[in-house]
């Protein structure tokens, strides 16, 4: 898989855990479904992506 391939992948991951934590567990998981979609939000306009960094350093080819 390409990188944008998995961090597609992992997003959806993190929005998914994060809405079943939120509704089985605590509300305030809510937030962390927030954030991710705050960092895909500026990932579009700025171009930067921590997820792709960390990818990079894991040995995943662009």
């Amino acid at each position: 898989m390409r990188m944008e391939q998995y961090i597609r992948a992992i997003a959806g991951t993190f929005i998914l855990i994060s809405l079943l934590l939120g509704h089985f567990v605590n509300p305030y998981w809510y937030l962390f479904t927030a954030f991710v979609g705050l960092n895909l939000l500026q990932s579009a306009f700025s171009g930067w992506c921590l997820m792709e960094k960390i990818l990079a350093r894991l040995g995943v080819q662009r």
